[in-house]
């Protein structure tokens, strides 16, 4: 195990155990009735501590080696890390396309690509609030020898914004595709180490962000009008499963 890989199990361990409702694979944690109202979640507001601990101070043991992690995924990097970063940086929806096939396209699929934007927006909604509460400082604003090799976003760094986008789309074609299920999991924890490796995120930046990201599309499964989106979603890529399999 390398040690950026140690240290974002560690990073998980973290977040996970410090998350006052736990969030696990099988039951997704139950939301307060009033979220950050939007698309497919309920009118109203929530306090984001109710989703996520606070990150770990900058002093602290757990703080000092999320820091570390970000200073090894930088002297380590390769230019294909590199790139790999910067893919992620800029990103659109269909990057799942690694995992589902080139014929994912908007094009193909215009009411799913709508819902994962409507799903998207939901999120970065309650991320924006969060990001607002907890207030991080980016890693090169804790360390000047970080030099992030994408954007340096303005905001806070708790949770990443992307790796929100990243898990939440993971969590909707999960629902859509249920037997691609791991792949799509681990494509999104590939594609939400790329903060890390780009200098612009914590470990326990992107852990936070897998834990609010299944946190909020489960209080999404209770909308019915979601549960009807994601069955259209099915029936609109069904023809092109099925014409792969023939």
């Amino acid at each position: 195990m390398t040690n950026t890989r140690r240290a974002f199990v560690l990073a998980t361990l973290f977040v996970v155990l410090t998350t006052p409702q736990r969030v696990s694979a099988g039951a997704p944690a139950p939301l307060p009735s009033q979220l950050a109202g939007g698309h497919f979640l309920p009118a109203g507001g929530a306090d984001p501590a109710t989703l996520l601990p606070p990150p770990p101070e900058t002093s602290s043991i757990a703080g000092r080696a999320d820091l570390e992690a970000v200073r090894q995924a930088q002297a380590w990097r390769s230019p294909a890390q590199v790139e790999w970063a910067k893919r992620i940086a800029d990103g659109d929806v269909f990057d799942n396309a690694d995992v589902l096939g080139a014929w994912f396209t908007a094009a193909n699929v215009p009411f799913t690509a709508h819902v994962l934007e409507l799903v998207e927006d939901d999120v970065r909604g309650v991320v924006s609030r969060a990001k607002d509460a907890f207030s991080r400082p980016r890693p090169p604003k804790v360390d000047p020898r970080i030099e992030p090799c994408v954007h340096l976003p303005s905001g806070g760094s708790y949770p990443s914004g992307h790796a929100s986008a990243i898990y939440a789309r993971a969590e909707v074609l999960a629902e859509v595709f249920p037997e691609q299920r791991d792949a799509l999991f681990a494509w999104a924890d590939r594609a939400a180490w790329g903060r890390v490796l780009g200098g612009v995120h914590f470990p326990t930046d992107v852990v936070a962000a897998r834990v609010l990201a299944h946190a909020v599309v489960g209080a999404m499964r209770a909308n019915r009008e979601f549960r009807a989106a994601i069955e259209r979603c099915k029936a609109e890529v069904a023809p092109f499963i099925a014409k792969k399999a023939a």
